[in-house]
């Protein structure tokens, strides 16, 4: 998620463009429309019109107030607060940011979240994390299984009076995942955080620094040694501009979410994919520098979000998606009415990239829903209500996915924001199909001010008096998931903004849902 009133980028990634330019390539498989549909049970509530869509009809008479559902059914639930724009897990827990405002703050507890989930129908929440770092996580709330630790990076929530030191925090989750333990603090003077993540490995952690509003704070990823949580270091600092990252799992290279396209946000450059070589960071050499290996761009998306490296029969690919549709205009009703102008998609949506040459990667398939097809423009714009139709940006679009396995995967869940969590069949990544959805119960007026989207409405996300009542008729399901297996049950973990942290169940086995298994992989599972 990037900011409304934002100060990104402007004069300085104008040099970034014309730096990249000579990579652009505006890359892409044949056109295609929207997924399959999931096959529905009989008893579930199912969507009324579209794939992905709650009409205004159903906005306004309240039908939105109870959850829409497709083989999943909710198991348990935290509220609390509400949610920010991140979730991590650990074994039987779960981390997730809450919006908190420095000069504004209104929830009774900040900080993260941390909620115990080993009863998935009762979960607790047993601790706040509260260093200056996970008071505003935003983003980068990500765990490192292998070495059981949890970082993240202070985000751009403060305003013009933000703190500036200890932008970095890392804690030991290995003795009780329910209270974490803070193992150390980082001052990186001028970094204002946004997203991040661990290496495989989990010897270092990178931080994409996304604000760029004056020299003080250069568009650049801050690398820190971690070999020594309890002591981490500056390693040095990688001068692209990503919004969210992943790395390979040998530590050689990074996979950069560009975001672009969307000029609200400020964002005048090319969004999609760039592959970068970051083994001087892995293998610790002086003076490490990054280098370019290859982008891939387009024009059917924007605010580029995610990269997940997964790899089918050894095969490395990447998921990747996008936080909005292509609209170069402001407001955000005027940016999908211009997207829809163009026949381009009023909203992001995931998509698979095939990178086996990394030197020329190559979109596959793309997850959209009937919602981001232009043919449905004149079906969709209209959903929001004239009240709050310019107070979210982001509407059906995706932000966060996660596969239930890094191998091979089968399965794909993907926070579709005000679609809600989505699940697709992606065993052939050149063909996906939706195979399931829930779509939490619109809170409307409810308060809620750990909420990213109750800020947004209204809230602190502003100026006081911090009402926050603006009318939320869907929630948005936004964070990374986890797939969890339960006493013969599959769960998918994941957090609403006004909903909180929930926990459903498949309702159909997954014979059913994906028909029969294929080949001696299936068998390979990463949790």
């Amino acid at each position: 998620m990037l900011l409304k009133k934002s100060p990104y980028l402007k004069v300085a990634l104008l040099g970034l463009f014309v730096v990249l330019l000579p990579l652009l390539a505006l890359g892409g498989a044949a056109e295609a429309g929207p997924v399959p549909k999931a096959n529905c049970g009989p008893n579930d509530r199912v969507e009324t019109a579209l794939q992905g869509q709650t009409t205004l009809a159903d906005r306004l008479s309240g039908h939105s107030e109870r959850a829409y559902n497709c083989n999943l059914e909710l198991v348990g639930q935290f509220q609390g607060e509400g949610s920010k724009w991140q979730l991590a897990s650990f074994e039987d827990c779960a981390y997730y940011g809450q919006f908190n405002n420095f000069n504004k703050p209104l929830t009774t507890q900040p900080g993260v979240a941390v909620v115990d989930a080993s009863n998935p129908r009762n979960p607790v929440a047993t601790d706040y994390l509260t260093s200056l770092a996970a008071q505003d996580p935003h983003e980068s709330l990500k765990v490192n299984k292998k070495r059981k630790l949890l970082g993240v990076t202070k985000g751009p929530g403060f305003g013009p009076t933000e703190p500036t030191d200890s932008q970095f925090a890392f804690y030991d989750i290995s003795g009780d995942c329910a209270h974490p333990r803070l193992l150390s603090g980082l001052n990186v003077p001028g970094h204002v955080g946004h997203a991040g993540d661990f290496a495989p490995d989990g010897q270092t952690y990178y931080g994409p620094n996304i604000r760029i509003d004056s020299a003080v704070r250069p568009q650049q990823i801050t690398a820190i040694d971690i070999s020594d949580p309890t002591q981490p270091k500056l390693l040095g600092f990688i001068p692209y501009h990503t919004h969210d990252l992943s790395v390979s799992k040998d530590g050689t290279r990074m996979y950069l979410a560009q975001a672009g396209n969307f000029l609200p946000f400020s964002f005048p450059i090319p969004n999609g994919l760039v592959i970068l070589d970051v083994s001087d960071f892995q293998f610790r050499r002086p003076n490490p520098q990054a280098s370019v290996i290859s982008s891939l761009f387009w024009r059917d998306g924007g605010v580029a979000q995610q990269t997940i490296p997964v790899t089918y029969h050894g095969r490395p690919h990447i998921i990747f998606t996008d936080e909005t549709g292509a609209g170069p205009a402001t407001p955000p009703s005027a940016a999908r009415a211009a997207a829809c102008a163009q026949g381009l998609p009023p909203f992001g949506f995931a998509r698979i990239i095939d990178i086996s040459d990394e030197t020329n990667p190559k979109i596959i398939s793309r997850l959209m829903l009937e919602v981001h097809d232009p043919a449905n423009c004149h079906l969709v714009l209209n959903d929001f209500p004239p009240a709050t139709t310019d107070l979210d940006p982001y509407g059906y679009s995706s932000h966060y996915c996660t596969v239930d396995r890094s191998k091979n995967p089968r399965m794909l869940a993907c926070g579709y924001l005000g679609a809600g969590l989505r699940v697709f069949d992606i065993r052939d990544p050149d063909h996906p199909r939706e195979i399931a959805y829930y779509k939490p119960p619109a809170q409307r007026t409810k308060f809620l001010p750990g909420s990213a989207l109750w800020q947004d409405y209204g809230g602190c996300g502003t100026l006081p008096p911090c009402l926050g009542n603006g009318d939320r008729t869907t929630d948005r399901v936004q964070t990374n998931m986890r797939f969890r297996k339960h006493k013969g049950e599959l769960h998918i973990w994941f957090v609403g903004q006004d909903n909180g942290f929930q926990i459903v169940r498949f309702t159909k086995s997954m014979g059913q849902l994906l028909g029969a298994h294929k080949g001696k992989d299936d068998d390979d599972d990463d949790d």
